[in-house]
């Protein structure tokens, strides 16, 4: 009798999704969770905690209900954690998505903490409710991993998954506003310098030109790199080297420790192609590999190589498209 009623209450599925934003606007990693959910089952409910695009993310298509704090509250782990532990407490929810942005990295392990279950990270793959697929080594092997936790908590690889339609529900999901609640923390949101850049955002973009050590400097990644991606309409990213280095922000960094990208062209401009960094773009449709070094192992995983002097190829490149 028991093994019967917990296994009803294991079918009983109800997803809760955490909707991020900036600027008003929603965040594509937030839309390829939806999907993620989606292929667990119905119902699945939004958390908003900006309240300015409520509308919008009542009108993603899979969503059934969506909850908006009735103030904005920042994404700081040690906010947001309570907020999602009381509503997964109280509406006995069986599981928590979250995109495996530096938002979703920061919270997750917190909320597992409160709630005493093991989180999974980085899932590529929803096998079923309990199953999933996630990268290992690197990204050089995949594992499968069953929880048998009763609450499942899971972070989701954005370019595993293509993105929920957006404004595609009519009629829209219904509503409901809830109150943020009171937190102990001692850590207070003070204020955030957001870049504003008319290229595509990284995470999400469907071209990205990244450069790497063989710039040598700032200068020359500005010089090259910039013109090169403004011709093919794509996002700036870069190797952990490059971000070292001082070439560019560290936003911009790709690989097992930066942002993971799988748009249709990558182009790696003095990219030698190290582990860390194959592991955050092998999946892109078409590598193309523009390196000096014949040996580079970016080459293995290219479609396309070039081999020769940056300095003359890129413009050249820039200028015949």
């Amino acid at each position: 009798m028991f093994r019967r009623l917990f296994s009803t209450a294991r079918s009983l599925r109800k997803t809760l999704v955490l909707i991020e934003s900036a600027a008003g606007q929603l965040n594509p990693a937030s839309l390829s969770t939806v999907t993620a959910a989606t292929q667990i089952g119905e119902p699945i409910t939004a958390l908003v905690v900006d309240p300015s695009v409520s509308a919008a993310a009542s009108k993603i298509a899979g969503i059934t209900n969506v909850l908006q704090t009735s103030q904005p509250t920042s994404y700081l782990a040690e906010e947001i954690s309570p907020l999602v532990q009381k509503l997964i407490t109280e509406n006995d929810y069986s599981h928590f998505l979250t995109s495996g942005s530096t938002i979703g990295k920061s919270m997750l392990p917190r909320l597992g903490a409160l709630l005493d279950v093991q989180p999974l990270s980085d899932i590529t793959k929803v096998v079923d409710a309990q199953t999933f697929t996630r990268p290992i080594y690197a990204g050089n092997a995949i594992a499968t991993i069953k929880s048998k936790d009763s609450t499942i908590l899971a972070s989701v690889r954005a370019s595993s998954f293509p993105p929920a339609s957006e404004a595609s529900q009519d009629p829209p999901a219904p509503v409901t506003e809830i109150e943020p609640g009171q937190t102990s923390t001692r850590t207070e949101f003070v204020s955030e310098d957001l870049v504003s850049s008319d290229r595509p955002e990284l995470g999400g973009a469907k071209r990205v030109v990244a450069g790497g050590r063989g710039l040598k400097d700032k200068e020359t990644f500005d010089k090259l790199v910039d013109p090169l991606a403004t011709k093919l309409k794509a996002a700036i990213g870069a190797s952990r080297a490059a971000v070292d280095a001082g070439f560019c922000d560290n936003s911009l960094q790709v690989g097992q420790t930066g942002k993971i990208v799988a748009p249709e062209l990558y182009v790696a401009v003095g990219i030698s192609g190290a582990i860390q960094h194959l592991a955050g773009m092998k999946d892109s449709q078409v590598i193309v590999a523009i390196n000096k070094d014949a040996e580079a192992p970016i080459f293995n995983v290219a479609d396309v190589g070039l081999v020769g002097d940056l300095n003359e190829i890129i413009p050249e490149l820039t200028e015949k498209l």
